[in-house]
């Protein structure tokens, strides 16, 4: 369980029992589109084959924020199915182009960071500051590999025949399953998504049950940068996360997988 810990937005959630759909009122974001409370496959938001969903809490007080899809191994499945089909596009595109939208999506996050910070402390409990740190530390990943992606340079290397040369070229593997943490819920996310995309690959990230939102107001920025659909897909579970951290790993179409987080998973 997670220690209840503190936190600067304590005043704005106590007491409030919003609909799953709507952000807590007193979250005041200036983006309300950030809020998410659906899971995106395929560019497609909604619950997937969820039959209901699971509760959200204020780490610091206890009370529920929202509510998302409960899904499942058949949703890992319909989502790499989609990732592997948007693969085949997104893996041609030049690095140049790869970059420039990764780099769109950093200023989005930029312009978006003060209620990404919010979203974090709201689920997560941490000091406000800390999660304005955190927005700023996640996003530098993203523009690192946006300059990244244009130095994928291959390799020539000497070969015991003075007749032959020996050229490595780097080629993107294919779909990546991300499993990630709660408790740096957009870092966590970045630190692996953007070099899979920076690389030509394309994702399905099982978000953490405790800071679903985060997760998903990222994907939705992610979305308006103008990555395809089908290139990041979101799964949203709690009571099946060892099932759907196991289908991820084994599915045979993944091709990569990173990870951190609990035994469970």
């Amino acid at each position: 369980m997670r220690p209840l810990v503190g936190s600067l937005l304590a005043p704005i959630s106590r007491g409030i029992r919003m609909a799953s759909s709507s952000a807590p009122s007193k979250l005041q974001l200036k983006n309300p589109e950030l809020w998410r409370t659906e899971a995106v496959i395929n560019g497609a938001w909604g619950k997937g084959s969820a039959k209901g969903t699971f509760a959200v809490t204020d780490p610091a007080t206890g009370e529920e924020i929202g509510s998302v899809p409960e899904m499942g191994v058949e949703d890992v499945d319909t989502a790499v199915k989609h990732a592997h089909e948007a693969f085949k596009k997104w893996s041609k595109q030049t690095a140049q182009q790869r970059s420039d939208i990764l780099l769109k999506l950093y200023a989005l996050v930029n312009e978006n960071a003060d209620d990404l910070a919010r979203i974090i402390t709201l689920e997560n409990g941490k000091p406000l500051a800390d999660s304005k740190g955190e927005i700023a530390y996640g996003n530098s990943f993203v523009s690192w590999f946006a300059a990244e992606a244009l130095r994928d340079y291959g390799d020539v290397i000497p070969a015991a025949n003075p007749a032959l040369r020996n050229v490595v070229i780097k080629q993107p593997i294919g779909v990546a399953g991300i499993l990630t943490p709660w408790n740096f819920p957009n870092a966590m996310i970045t630190r692996k998504v953007a070099p899979a995309l920076a690389a030509g690959c394309t994702v399905v990230i099982k978000a953490p049950p405790e800071t679903p939102f985060s997760a998903l107001a990222w994907a939705h920025l992610a979305e308006k940068a103008g990555v395809p659909a089908g290139v990041i897909n979101v799964i949203t579970t709690s009571a099946n996360t060892a099932d759907v951290g196991l289908r991820m790993c084994e599915h045979p179409v993944v091709k990569k997988i990173s990870f951190t987080g609990s035994s469970i998973v």
